[in-house]
């Protein structure tokens, strides 16, 4: 029985579909034409809702529009589903979509015909009090992220005018760097009055997608915690790598110039095609990050936090930071607060992520992903890459041998009167750091000069390829010193790991 009123359904919807087939084209492409503004509108609006001081009228004004918004999305999703084929097939292949669109239409139902405020109740029987204002932030992220891929999806201009994969890389940067500067110059991204000079946001937002990680301004007390959100966005986009960001948004415009860039991400030893080699990338980094989220939770031991929700917000901060190699830290004096210094757990756990991110994609990946590990499980021979191999060798003998120099220049600075395990700690922690992210946790305006150049070299050095470190490279002074040591030698031929 319930087979036959599929078949009767399917037939009378196929039905419908060859009658009103011919004006396919012309509805879905009226529905992209309004999208975009709608989109870009909303966005604008959300933008002022939380950077600008709104009074009831125009705060109602911007929450009509962002429900009218999402009333057309429910709409142009059910006309598309309406026009396909195979809806079903449609709704697993977009099942992330689908889901979102699900909840909102429910979400919608239910504050509008029953006056009933579901998340509301669920947080009041939970007693969390804030929890309907948390989901409507995640609803408003959801919606932003759904706006961008409907931006992506609708910019096919961008492969006609010939812009190649370098282009895309620049213009990736430049907006996320304009865009961001913006935001961090709105009145309520800063605790002070009026907003930040838009010289000092820009720097700012420069430094955090560049993952550079110096200030011109003391983001602690100056940012709220708005403008710190927005910062710690910042880092995250600009750690994803550039090539990521710009695959992303070339991916959704062209499927072709996606795999364009892909190409230059596989000469860092990756595999597969450009989205693949996103996917990849932003897994193995929320993955790696939300570990350390977690554990940076448990680890802040006596430093004072007012509310549980900064101490989220601040383990996730410093999780993005220490992975993307930013540097920046929300405390004033950084990580040489007394509280954290000699906090073993804590150091090691920044540092451990500050390692990870430095090694960078492809040599994590090489070394801990699923595909990597059943390879050499099923085959042991397997080696690892070339480009791994140097990766581990630099990371393993630049960390012990600038901690030693560190140690040793520092006994009568910034280290004396420290016990044999926090100078040792104090050691690590800063040999790891000078190479990539920034952190301190000593005072570094009391080096002394020797300590300082080594500190040069050493950022000069910087991290491994494909990573979100500085400088020229582990692979490249790998490459150099081995050479240097062949000329010594009177070798014609460069050779390392036979």
């Amino acid at each position: 029985m319930g087979s036959k009123l599929q078949q009767q359904i399917n037939q009378i919807r196929e039905w419908v579909n060859l009658r009103i087939y011919d004006s396919k084209p012309g509805m879905l492409l009226w529905l992209r034409r309004i999208s975009i503004p709608l989109s870009l509108t909303s966005v604008a609006a959300l933008m002022a809702y939380h950077g600008f001081q709104l009074n009831d009228a125009e705060e109602l004004l911007v929450e009509l529009l962002l429900k009218g918004t999402i009333a057309f999305y429910l709409i142009k999703y059910l006309i598309q589903l309406f026009f396909s084929f195979s809806p079903w097939q449609d709704i697993k292949e977009r099942r992330w979509e689908a889901l979102f669109m699900g909840s909102m239409a429910l979400y919608i139902l239910a504050v509008n015909l029953f006056d009933e405020h579901i998340i509301k109740s669920l947080g009041q029987t939970l007693g969390l009090d804030n929890l309907e204002a948390l989901f409507m932030i995640f609803v408003q992220g959801y919606f932003l992220l759904f706006v961008a891929l409907e931006v992506g999806k609708a910019s096919r201009f961008l492969p006609k005018v010939g812009m190649n994969p370098a282009g895309m890389l620049v213009i990736s940067f430049v907006s996320l760097a304009v865009v961001g500067a913006g935001l961090l110059a709105m009145p309520e991204m800063s605790n002070t009055e009026g907003s930040i000079p838009l010289m000092d946001a820009l720097f700012t937002s420069v430094s955090a997608v560049s993952v550079t990680g110096l200030n011109v301004m003391d983001i602690t007390s100056i940012l709220s915690f708005k403008g710190q959100f927005v910062l710690m966005v910042l880092i995250q986009l600009g750690g994803l790598n550039f090539l990521t960001f710009a695959s992303m948004l070339a991916l959704l415009a062209n499927p072709s110039m996606g795999r364009r860039i892909g190409s230059l991400m596989q000469s860092g030893g990756g595999s597969g095609g450009g989205g693949i080699l996103v996917k990849q990338i932003i897994r193995f980094s929320l993955f790696f990050e939300a570990i350390t989220m977690v554990l940076l939770y448990f680890s802040w031991g006596d430093y004072p936090f007012e509310h549980w929700g900064d101490k989220v917000f601040f383990s996730a901060f410093h999780a993005v930071s220490a992975f993307t190699n930013a540097g920046f830290s929300l405390m004033p004096e950084g990580l040489a607060n007394p509280l954290l210094t000699n906090n073993t757990a804590f150091v090691v756990i920044i540092g451990l992520s500050v390692i990870f991110g430095a090694l960078g994609f492809t040599t994590t990946h090489d070394l801990f992903s699923s595909q990597a590990t059943r390879n050499r499980r099923k085959n042991p021979w397997t080696h690892l890459t070339i480009n791994t191999k140097i990766a581990l060798y630099a990371t393993i003998i630049l960390i012990p041998v600038g901690a030693l120099l560190f140690a040793l220049l520092e006994s009568n600075g910034v280290l004396a009167g420290m016990s044999w395990a926090e100078r040792s700690l104090a050691a690590l922690f800063q040999s790891v750091t000078l190479r990539s992210a920034g952190f301190n946790t000593v005072d570094v305006g009391a080096l002394t000069t020797p300590t300082l150049i080594i500190a040069i070299i050493f950022m000069f050095i910087g991290g491994s390829s494909g990573s979100t470190a500085g400088g020229i490279k582990t692979s490249t002074f790998t490459l150099v010193f081995l050479n240097a040591m062949a000329t010594i030698r009177g070798q014609k031929r460069v050779e390392f790991s036979r």
